[in-house]
């Protein structure tokens, strides 16, 4: 069937009124929202009426505190001073007086060797010299009465001086039957017991001073420098579950040619020593570079790169950027060498968006939310997406 032409113009002209119809419609359609975005008051996070955001913030508080580097270095625990008691002449040990543990004087006896026959030699030096010292009194005598001949007073007065460094001799001997403590300490090693036979020179006891405990740590030659004799430190003691104070005794001169260490040794001395032994294994933490009285402020306070780094200040309610001028930077903690004082109240979260000038409003931190006891969680069912 042919159309005619009056019909086919009659449908166009339809579909063209019905296209502007719907265009007129659409954009005669009021926005609920007030605006584009689709927020109300117009615009994004919905402030409504048009007016500025205020931007939620948390904040510090610029305070002096104490920074420094820290470095943990392990070692043992060893006494300050340690002194081998040796025999000085061969016997047998008639008596031992101490064991491992005993505390002892200076000068206390330790053990005592049998000095029968020492004591026997001194009984005979001294007759001689007895005999020696007679004789060369009457030489005198006879010398000044022209008896005897000079070569003959000579032989008497030698025979003397022999006879008298005899004696001394023997004397001295027996005194090193009896062993005596050099030192106040305890008793940490014996190696004879009564009864045993030992040669001259024979170790018998060690005695440690317990009175300052040390520890030698192997420090890199970097960090050396910024360490300095006298420093306190805190030091850790595993078997003890604590943590005790140190300080720095002193600081070798040499480096080791191969690990490039240096021995730094750290005492604990007086009523911080309660409890410690000798071999005891420490951690010892030392201050690097130490900074005493700095300002600080959270790390997270700063923005921007190194070198034009800056805060931001509330004044009255709003943010007012400033540079700051830092240094160094330690567990959150920074330290300002510029641009802040003491009790100037910084913004530390929500500051990587705002403005200078930008209006404010202070919020608490949130607590990380605590587990309820008793609630078991529910395991998650075979074949369930997470």
């Amino acid at each position: 069937m042919k159309l005619s032409s009056a019909t086919i113009l009659a449908a166009i002209l339809t579909i063209g009124l019905a296209a502007c119809g719907t265009d007129t419609a659409s954009s005669a359609t009021p926005n609920s929202a007030g605006g584009p975005g689709g927020g109300p008051g117009g615009g994004p996070g919905g402030n409504r009426g048009g007016g500025p955001q205020i931007q939620p913030v948390e904040i510090a508080t610029v305070e002096r505190a104490t920074l420094a580097r820290t470095s943990l270095v392990t070692g043992q625990l060893s006494p300050l001073r340690v002194v081998g008691v040796n025999s000085q002449v061969g016997g047998a040990l008639t008596k031992v007086n101490v064991e491992e543990g005993s505390r002892v004087s200076a000068g206390m006896v330790l053990a005592e060797l049998d000095a029968r026959e020492l004591e026997a030699q001194l009984r005979a030096a001294r007759a001689n010299l007895t005999v020696a010292r007679t004789t060369a009194q009457r030489s005198e005598q006879l010398r000044q009465s022209q008896v005897v001949t000079a070569a003959e007073y000579e032989r008497d007065q030698a025979s003397l001086a022999a006879a008298e460094a005899t004696v001394s001799q023997l004397e001295t001997r027996l005194s090193f039957t009896t062993i005596r403590s050099p030192i106040d300490g305890v008793v940490t090693q014996r190696f004879a017991q009564a009864g045993d036979i030992v040669g001259g020179s024979a170790r018998l006891f060690t005695v440690a001073d317990l009175n300052t405990l040390v520890t030698q740590l192997p420090v890199s030659e970097l960090e050396v420098p910024l360490l300095r004799e006298g420093a306190n430190v805190s030091v850790r003691v595993d078997a003890l579950g604590r943590d005790v104070p140190g300080r720095i005794r002193r600081i070798f001169p040499a480096v080791d040619s191969v690990s490039r260490l240096v021995p730094v040794e750290v005492a604990i001395s007086g009523a911080q020593q309660a409890g410690l032994r000798p071999g005891y294994s420490v951690r010892v933490t030392l201050k690097l570079d130490e900074r005493d009285n700095a300002l600080v402020i959270p790390t997270r306070a700063v923005v921007g790169a190194a070198g034009s780094q800056s805060v931001y200040v509330i004044r009255e309610g709003r943010a007012e950027r400033r540079r700051v001028r830092v240094g160094m930077d330690l567990d959150g903690k920074m330290e300002v060498l510029e641009g802040l004082a003491v009790g100037d109240t910084i913004i530390t979260t929500g500051n990587a968006l705002l403005r200078d000038g930008a209006q404010v409003r202070i919020v608490e931190p949130l607590a990380p939310e605590a587990p309820r006891a008793g609630v078991p969680i529910p395991a998650p069912q075979p074949g369930a997406r997470p």
